[in-house]
């Protein structure tokens, strides 16, 4: 168990279990290591790099093109009142939102051992910071989708609008997935194969090179089941306008699925938390 000093007159009194009761309000206490660790993060993944934004570009350009081939005209799936290309990079959007989350916080402990092994701290804001850098990718991705809605004449409704609360709702869709798995990998380190087998597996299951109009009706219930699925609804919602819908009763379910996800992955990352550093 974590422990904890306290210094009263001369005498040093160790409180077993004191930074345990502390936890959540250290977490405001130690918010400039959040800090500290997210700009390190992102200093690393863009400055003095080519490849950093390069591949922030290329990766969900590239992706775009073949889904549009593969999709778009071979399969001749529909575009949901939009161009093809832009369907499927709003798609992309929160996808690689979710899976830069769960990819990057899954290997962030292991990253990170000299720091958890030495001193004491919430280590749940080793995996959350790797979301500002995930959020990052976000924007500059946007940049992007900016871009090609240019080219294609196309513009966003007012709904845009609603945009952050569905990038809010995809970070806490992959948070929770994110910090299971960061905690499983600690103890078994063969799951850093595993993970990216889930994100690739993923990426064909969910509606980025199509829409979820085409999921019959008889299968809906268990493909809103994957937690992306709402939020990558709601992106396009935003984004495309005329031709998209949100359905109320889907959208709750993935609400409720991403909250549970949520809260499983917090018990169990806090329930594991204690022997991080011995194991690591």
């Amino acid at each position: 168990m974590l422990s904890d000093m306290t210094v009263t007159d001369d005498t040093l009194v160790l409180e077993a279990g004191r930074a345990e009761r502390h936890y959540w309000r250290d977490l405001w206490h130690y918010r400039e290591l959040f800090a500290i660790l997210a700009w390190r993060d992102v200093a690393v993944r863009y400055k003095q790099t080519v490849i950093g934004v390069a591949w922030a570009l290329v990766r969900p350009f590239l992706t775009m093109v073949i889904f549009s081939l593969l999709f778009g005209r071979v399969a001749k799936l529909p575009s949901v009142g939009a161009p093809y290309p832009i369907m499927v990079f709003a798609g992309l959007l929160p996808w690689f939102l979710f899976s830069s989350i769960l990819s990057d916080a899954s290997n962030s402990l292991i990253a990170n051992t000299n720091l958890v092994s030495k001193i004491y701290f919430p280590r749940i804001i080793i995996p959350s910071a790797t979301v500002v850098v995930a959020l990052v990718d976000l924007a500059v991705n946007l940049v992007m989708l900016a871009g090609l809605m240019a080219w294609y004449s196309f513009l966003p409704t007012w709904r845009i609008v609603f945009l952050p609360v569905f990038i809010l709702l995809v970070s806490v869709a992959s948070l929770g997935p994110a910090l299971w798995l960061t905690a499983l990998n600690v103890k078994y380190r063969d799951f850093r194969y595993i993970i990216p087998f889930i994100v690739q597996f993923g990426l064909y299951i969910s509606p980025v090179g199509f829409s979820s109009s085409v999921v019959p009706e008889k299968w809906r219930l268990f493909y809103y089941l994957n937690p992306v699925v709402g939020p990558i609804d709601g992106f396009r919602w935003c984004l495309l306008g005329a031709g998209t819908s949100l359905n109320r009763e889907e959208l709750l379910l993935s609400l409720i699925v991403n909250t549970f996800l949520l809260l499983l992955g917090l018990s169990y990352f806090r329930a594991t938390e204690r022997g991080f550093a011995d194991v690591i």
